[in-house]
């Protein structure tokens, strides 16, 4: 049988996103973009905790000294929750005010990998970058309106990336040094299932993503080849996260972003954190070194 997602925190985010499995804290956490939000969830007692952001915050990441690196709007910050403090580390797009830093991954040398994209979804104006030791390098892949991931196979030599409005995962090899290279398409997605947003790879290498307006998660095999969709009750699924002491159970983030006033009634779990038994487990969330 499918698995059956439930609403584990109520959270009403108008864009759920960015959410990682964070070991030393035993905890999920993730992000609403819109209302510069990020929490952390104790699934053991079943709360959260928030923090106010000072601008847009499109993903937040563990790094070595205990601390986190979150992608504002206005370019990488590391942010202490104890003194609730953000410091600018690196501003890549700062010509660029009109984009947002969107979705990001840690491969396990350390390197952050991360996508910007047009706040206003039109402009292609969206590109990837790798931030490592303090070096900052874009990917040379194309710009596009709206970036998704980057996710990582297991063995750290494929990225996968999104075109979320071309309906289009992408996989890239990556050579030893960083750079990129063989980029070929990986999904489409067809015309009526919605949009791919944020993507994972489980422990297996199998792609999952979520589906903005598709009411569904999907898992690829290597090959491309869909193995299994996961049914939600709401529309605008965002992205999947392995946690738990065993990364055994699915997280997945919502959103209540586009939603008319009748589909919010009739949605009311719509932006809410849900979890899931996806039958695989999921891959270790690497610590960025910067």
């Amino acid at each position: 049988m499918a698995p059956v997602p439930e609403s584990v925190l109520s959270v009403g985010a108008t864009l759920g996103e960015g959410p990682v499995w964070v070991a030393r804290d035993a905890a999920l956490w993730f992000v609403d973009i819109k209302q510069k939000r990020i929490y952390r969830f104790d699934p053991h007692l079943g709360v959260a905790r928030s923090w106010d952001a000072p601008a847009q915050v499109g993903w937040i990441v563990p790094t070595r000294d205990g601390l986190f690196a979150v992608g504002l709007q206005s370019g990488v910050h590391r942010f202490d929750p104890d003194a609730a403090s953000f410091a600018l580390l690196h501003a890549p797009e700062a010509d660029r005010p009109g984009n947002r830093l969107n979705d990001a991954t840690v491969d396990p040398a350390g390197a952050l990998w991360f996508g910007s994209m047009d706040d206003g979804e039109a402009a292609d104006s969206g590109r990837f970058y790798r931030l490592h030791q303090d070096r900052l390098t874009e990917s040379g892949l194309p710009p596009i309106a709206i970036t998704n991931g980057p996710a990582l196979s297991p063995d750290g030599t494929l990225l996968y990336h999104t075109d979320t409005l071309g309906k289009r995962i992408w996989r890239t090899r990556i050579a030893a040094d960083g750079t990129l290279h063989d980029t070929a398409l990986f999904v489409e997605i067809e015309d009526g299932a919605g949009y791919p947003d944020g993507p994972t790879v489980d422990a297996e290498g199998c792609l999952w993503t979520g589906l903005f307006a598709g009411w569904a998660a999907r898992r690829y095999d290597p090959a491309g080849r869909l193995m299994t969709e996961v049914r939600f009750p709401v529309a605008n699924i965002t992205k999947i996260a392995f946690g738990g002491p065993d990364l055994s159970v699915a997280y997945a983030t919502t959103a209540r972003k586009g939603l008319t006033s009748d589909q919010l009634v009739a949605q009311p779990c719509a932006g809410d954190l849900f979890a899931f038994d996806p039958g695989v487990r999921g891959q270790t969330s690497y610590i960025a070194a910067i």
